[in-house]
């Protein structure tokens, strides 16, 4: 008589070790270390005695976590890899890969959810806070509208370093021209963690407000985020600002 073989479900059903693949419906499940592990699968270095975990663990110790991690360059991240022993190609290219993912996930999350309405400058500060907020540089973004204050597009104006950014007056309204804004919203971060405009803010946005008038492209709103929360930058109200 032949013996019944046991059912499968075609899951994994032994304890996960580093870089082991999990059931798709794991994944929400799985720690910080885990995840990453998966990450840099592909860059771990057997012959340097690095397994993937080795890998994630080193890199989450070093910045304090998936935050610190998620705010380092390339370069940092490469340092590290090689300290550990790392062949410095192959950190190089994990190094990438690590940098990369973040990068990915930050660009998806600043798309946006398409014809959102910002109404107010608390709802600028909820999309640009979880894509600023941490930053430990400068980055300046445009949100075009629509007639009905929808958000049509989002687009980076600027990147610079930790305490400003080189942007002219002019460059914010390109991008507002080629996305067909209505009206536009600026929003920046400060790194310091305070969102207190400074004196540079002022003017710059007094500057985008009059040139932006000019072309009937209204600026609404100029918004600063920061870890300590959020702040408008003042300057001549326009028609249809935001509340």
């Amino acid at each position: 008589m032949a013996t019944a073989r046991p059912r499968t479900t075609g899951r994994h059903t032994r304890t996960r070790r580093g870089g082991e693949r999990p059931a798709e419906s794991d994944v929400e499940s799985c720690r910080t270390n885990e995840l990453l592990a998966f990450v840099v699968a592909g860059a771990s270095d057997a012959r340097a005695g690095l397994s993937p975990a080795d890998t994630a663990t080193a890199l989450l110790d070093r910045f304090g976590g998936a935050p610190g991690l998620a705010r380092a360059c390339a370069v940092d991240i490469e340092e590290v890899l090689v300290e550990r022993g790392m062949r410095p190609a192959r950190a190089v290219e994990a190094a990438r890969v690590v940098a990369g993912a973040f990068e990915l996930a930050r660009r998806a999350a600043a798309d946006g959810t398409p014809l959102r309405a910002l109404t107010d400058s608390k709802d600028v500060a909820a999309w640009a806070t979880p894509r600023l907020g941490a930053l430990e540089h400068e980055e300046l973004w445009l949100l075009a509208l629509d007639g009905r204050s929808r958000l049509r597009a989002a687009r980076c104006v600027a990147k610079g370093g930790l305490h400003g950014l080189g942007v002219r007056a002019a460059d914010p309204l390109r991008h507002a021209l080629r996305a067909a804004a209505s009206g536009f919203v600026l929003v920046h971060n400060h790194p310091s963690g305070d969102p207190t405009p400074s004196t540079e803010d002022v003017t710059f946005t007094r500057r985008v407000a009059d040139a932006a008038a000019m072309i009937g492209v209204p600026l609404l709103d100029h918004v600063v985020v920061a870890r300590e929360g959020f702040a408008s930058v003042p300057f001549p109200a326009a028609a249809g600002e935001l509340g």
